[in-house]
């Protein structure tokens, strides 16, 4: 039985209308960051007292703060003292539907820069959502770099391998970055799907269908493996423990095939039963989110525990396997994405990055390591489509600015003092104005 493929639920969010564009952001002018630590991300270690100065888009110059040449006029940000680091990402991430009111979609997109997150990689896209990456890029509205999977191949959406290479030839010439992947698919209509997309160069990525299996998903070119799915059943019963020469070998052959890993373990903690629904319910940033919708994660968590057939010694040894297989594919030399599924039942956008952090840490990663998947890795992705995910001249100005060393520890990073994406800045006092809008009206529904 496919365990981790029922539990999906992807969950459209509900309602409301947002403020436009900040018109106190960075617009284009020279920005400079003075006397900033900087964590460049493309070496470990810190340069201490160095200057970062953006221009437009792009980080035109990092040098020591005694000899940097700020340029004429610039906006000067005092970063003494503070921690600059290229913006993270989500690279399992969702927006909601055009479907959904304008505030809804704006305050979803805003959470996300809110909380130092300056990619998104959506992945469950929708008719109209193109346009709204072009409004983002064009900074239209305070979001992320979007990068957009088309509507999803699933077991729902495609009938036959026909149909299948119809959607991939359809959605490359719409313009969309990737194919999303659910669970459903025949073989032979996930075949036709990756045949086509290899041939016309198209990245596809998600869940492994159960009738298509994890080894031949690597075969046929299957870029990410999101929520490691697909691990667990091809190790045996989820129950047993582990079989390391098993696991050594799929880990090799990820590698060796170029595969990436987008671990989302925290939510798959909270959808297999494990998590503390106290724990859950306290969480802060739930203020930020619809009541409708946290109250619905609550009664589906509820649910879940309540289930005759719930299991918590086995959800936990599913946890305790999942942490062992991302550790023993991080230590394989597999390359891992930063990504949480966020929004999904008790992850908030932006703010779920943190509680992802500690799951990391448990397989075994290294603060830089962890905010390299967030970062550097990115950055290779998606270095087809620009260059980001380092401070370093000629980069994308996505960038944050914290209080402590995020090196020191990774819970620094919530220590937020501000965040520039595509050269736009806002400080801390801009993005709590607008956090706290978003919880009054929340807290008003």
């Amino acid at each position: 039985m496919r365990i981790l493929a029922t539990l999906l639920t992807v969950l459209v969010l509900g309602c409301g209308t947002s403020p436009q564009h900040d018109p106190t952001a960075s617009e284009g002018g020279a920005v400079a960051f003075v006397g900033a630590n900087v964590v460049p991300m493309d070496r470990e270690g810190v340069l201490r007292d160095h200057t970062v100065v953006v221009r437009g888009d792009r980080i035109e110059s990092i040098a020591p703060a005694s000899s940097a040449s700020i340029p004429a006029g610039a906006r000067q940000i005092d970063a003494s003292g503070s921690f600059l680091l290229p913006g993270l990402a989500e690279m399992h991430g969702h927006i909601p539907p055009p479907t959904a009111s304008p505030e809804l979609i704006e305050d979803t997109l805003f959470l996300y820069v809110a909380a130092g997150v300056t990619t998104v990689r959506g992945m469950l896209g929708a008719p109209g959502q193109l346009d709204l990456k072009e409004r983002a890029a064009r900074g239209e509205i305070v979001a992320p770099n979007l990068y957009l999977a088309g509507p999803s191949f699933s077991g729902n959406s495609i009938s036959s391998p026909e149909e299948a290479i119809e959607k991939v030839r359809l959605q490359k010439s719409e313009g969309w970055d990737l194919l999303k992947v659910h669970p459903g698919l025949t073989r032979a209509e996930y075949d036709a799907m990756a045949r086509t997309a290899n041939e016309l160069g198209m990245r596809f990525g998600g869940h492994v269908p159960a009738e298509v299996g994890l080894v031949h998903a690597i075969e046929m070119g299957q870029e990410t493996f999101d929520h490691v799915d697909g691990y667990v059943e091809h190790l045996g019963p989820p129950d047993a423990a582990l079989d390391e020469g098993k696991l050594a070998a799929i880990v090799e052959k990820t590698r060796s095939a170029g595969a990436w890993i987008v671990p989302t373990m925290a939510l798959w903690e909270t959808l297999l039963g494990s998590a503390d629904p106290e724990k859950l319910a306290s969480y802060s940033e739930l203020r930020y989110m619809p009541r409708a919708t946290v109250e619905s994660w609550k009664e589906a968590h509820r649910r879940r525990l309540a289930s005759p057939s719930a299991d918590p010694r086995l959800a936990r040894r599913i946890v305790e396997n999942r942490t062992r297989i991302l550790r023993a594919l991080h230590e394989g030399g597999v390359p891992i994405l930063m990504g949480t599924d966020a929004p999904q039942q008790f992850s908030v956008p932006g703010f779920s990055i943190h509680r992802e952090l500690p799951r990391m840490e448990a397989a075994g990663m290294s603060p830089w390591e962890i905010l390299a998947t967030g970062t550097r890795n990115v950055g290779r992705y998606f270095a087809d489509h620009d260059r980001f995910g380092t401070v370093a001249a000629g980069e994308r100005a996505d960038l944050i600015l914290v209080g402590g060393n995020p090196l020191e520890a990774l819970g620094n990073l919530e220590d937020l003092e501000g965040v520039m994406v595509g050269g736009r800045w806002l400080g801390r006092e801009q993005i709590d104005a607008r956090l706290a809008a978003i919880a009054a009206r929340r807290a008003a529904e």
